[in-house]
């Protein structure tokens, strides 16, 4: 198969792990005869730095042309701290998803069983959970009207939400639930918000179409308490935009880390796919970034494209890192490896797993891995 992807490497820590996506990628196309074509383009705080738009008309371009977008982080301080920034990183993210008709984001959670003890949850919580989120990614509060007043003392965020909007998420929410565990869980406000309402409706008719799955509903606030409690109920959980935000975040602390967590998003004709942490300014070039998230996002876009067998491996060589403590010290606070340790364990894998057996961990922590 051959395959054009856009990198968006973005700001922070962006491009230090879609280099590790971009090595396991390059050894998949090596080993199963796949050819990758990378190339690469500015977006957020550096595109607005270079350009003065988050997102420049030959960004644009390109992932309009492509067949598939992975992206790293945006995100700068200087941006943050400013509540009078009327440039901001996210805005180039939120016109991608817009120009792109991204839809629908995908976050599986699911902890890896030598690293349930990195939770700060209990191992009888979390052992044994396997869910994911559906979070509706073009409409509600993020997407609708905005105004502030000449004072700056009075501001709005419309939340809007169109049938159509959510019937096509709908849609691909139960059809996932139908390969797992046959549950959907919807997450709204409906006991205050109108658009809340529409949700329920909407959702329960699309669910007649579904019969061999159950359907349930929860409030978001008690959502976000039962993600906590009892995660193993959840299945599969669909929600808007600003909740599914929150809750997925929420939800990485089941795993131990928010740097182990994958997302795609996706529309009728396109496809993007990325970590769901932040840019991390503060780790920045010291090689100690997770980018095990990110060479999950190229699993997930692999398995986008039909390539089960290959993905797979992927996912099998992220599993042998983490048993091998091959990880960052987000995930052990003593290790020796860094970013590029974890991305070369990862890539080597794919290339000869069978080498495993002369596996050196001193050799790897200073780059001289017997792997390969």
């Amino acid at each position: 198969m051959n395959l054009k992807i856009a990198v968006l490497p973005g700001d922070g820590i962006g491009p230090e792990v879609i280099l590790q996506a971009k090595k396991a990628l390059y050894a998949i196309g090596e080993v199963y005869n796949h050819e990758f074509v990378f190339e690469e383009a500015l977006m957020g705080a550096v595109a607005i730095d270079k350009t003065g738009n988050p997102l420049p008309e030959q960004t644009l371009n390109l992932c309009l042309n492509t067949d598939a977008v992975l992206f790293g982080a945006i995100g700068d301080p200087k941006y943050d701290n400013n509540p009078n920034a009327k440039v901001r990183p996210e805005q180039g993210l939120l016109k991608l998803r817009k120009e792109l008709g991204l839809f629908a984001n995908i976050r599986p959670i699911k902890p890896y069983k030598a690293l349930v003890e990195s939770s700060p949850l209990k191992r009888e919580i979390i052992e044994g959970a396997d869910f994911t989120i559906f979070r509706e990614l073009t409409g509600g509060a993020y997407f609708g009207a905005k105004t502030l007043n000449e004072e700056g003392t009075h501001a709005s965020d419309l939340c809007e939400y169109s049938e159509e909007e959510i019937t096509r998420i709908a849609h691909l929410a139960f059809k996932s639930a139908q390969n797992r565990r046959k549950k959907l869980t919807m997450v709204d406000k409906a006991n205050v918000l109108e658009t809340s309402r529409l949700w329920r409706k909407v959702v329960q008719k699309v669910g007649e179409s579904y019969p061999d799955v159950a359907l349930d509903f929860l409030f978001v606030d008690n959502a976000a308490m039962q993600i906590i409690l009892n995660p193993k109920q959840f299945d599969v959980i669909l929600t808007e935009n600003l909740f599914g935000d929150i809750l997925s975040d929420e939800a990485s602390v089941i795993t131990g880390s928010i740097g182990l967590l994958a997302s795609a998003s996706l529309g009728e004709k396109n496809a993007l796919f990325e970590p769901i942490h932040g840019s991390y300014p503060q780790a920045k070039g010291k090689n100690i970034a997770n980018p095990i998230a990110s060479i999950l996002s190229a699993a997930m876009l692999l398995e986008h494209f039909g390539l089960f067998k290959e993905a797979n491996v992927i996912y099998q060589a992220v599993e042998k890192a983490i048993e091998f403590k091959v990880v960052t010290v987000d995930l052990k606070p003593d290790s020796k490896f860094g970013t590029n340790e974890v991305g070369e364990f990862v890539s080597n894998f794919i290339f000869s797993k069978d080498d495993l057996l002369y596996f050196n961990n001193d050799n790897v922590s200073i780059g001289q891995s017997t792997i390969v």
